[in-house]
């Protein structure tokens, strides 16, 4: 067979997204040669929260391994859902979301993107002065 691809095995190291939290580097363009798709793991400390973004034309799919976690998401980061252990959800490309761990446990999932190169799509937002009066101020430099 003329030009047969092969498997890719990759053991993860890890990266701060520019979005917060602590990725698990994974199968991605740069790491694999992936061309539509990526899929990382995250930890997101406990008490702490990510970066108001969206993803430029990629929609996201998300499976929480452990612990909790807020999503506050849509238009003015309006709408919001509490997650745990178990739970999926899929975020469609270009929609505002922010991840909040509320809970006293480190919330571990796994992200997978239908952006090959995971960070190149990442557009960070302003957080809203409503929504900072609940989650509090992000860390200097947050967005």
């Amino acid at each position: 067979m003329a030009d047969q691809k092969q498997c890719t095995v990759v053991r993860t190291g890890q990266y701060e997204g520019v979005q917060g939290g602590m990725f698990g580097a994974g199968v991605s363009a740069q790491s694999a040669g992936a061309e539509r798709l990526c899929l990382h793991r995250l930890v997101m400390a406990a008490g702490t929260c990510g970066r108001p973004h969206l993803h430029e034309g990629h929609e996201s799919a998300i499976f929480i391994q452990s612990g909790q976690v807020e999503v506050w998401h849509g238009e003015g980061l309006v709408e919001h859902v509490l997650l745990q252990a178990g739970d999926y959800i899929h975020i469609p490309a270009d929609t505002p979301h922010m991840p909040v761990n509320p809970g006293t446990q480190d919330m571990v999932c796994l992200v997978a993107r239908t952006d090959p190169n995971e960070q190149e799509g990442v557009r960070l937002l302003d957080l809203p002065v409503w929504l900072e009066s609940r989650v509090g101020p992000l860390p200097v430099g947050a967005g």
